[in-house]
């Protein structure tokens, strides 16, 4: 994921959260903001409860690995906050589960197949 692309801020984060209704999905929390800006963001949030540093970093990586395989919408502020389920899916598990999340939010740009 490209630096633009990424809400560090604790007060972004406080505001999409506040401000916008929560979709849970069954390892995932996404709260979802809509604006006018040109690009895309993203937000991600894993707990101490999912384990130790080594492992929440890894989840936050393949979590950065899955949301860069796909094109989004512009204008879209994303939080996604992972629940300790995560821990017994692999990342294929992950990347469907998350992408299914996507499309039921219409965030996600269809592909073009190009020939």
């Amino acid at each position: 994921m490209k630096k633009k692309n990424i809400i560090k801020s604790n007060r972004d984060f406080d505001r999409i959260i506040k401000n916008n209704k929560s979709y849970r999905y069954k390892d995932y929390i996404i709260y979802l903001e809509r604006t006018t800006d040109y690009d895309y963001h993203f937000g991600l949030s894993v707990g101490k409860k999912i384990g130790n540093a080594v492992i929440r970093n890894k989840v936050k990586r393949q979590l950065k690995a899955i949301i860069d395989k796909n094109n989004y919408e512009k204008g879209i502020n994303c939080i996604i906050i992972v629940r300790k389920g995560i821990l017994e899916k692999s990342f294929v598990m992950m990347e469907e589960e998350l992408n299914n999340c996507f499309e039921k939010l219409k965030i996600k740009k269809e592909k073009i197949n190009e020939k």
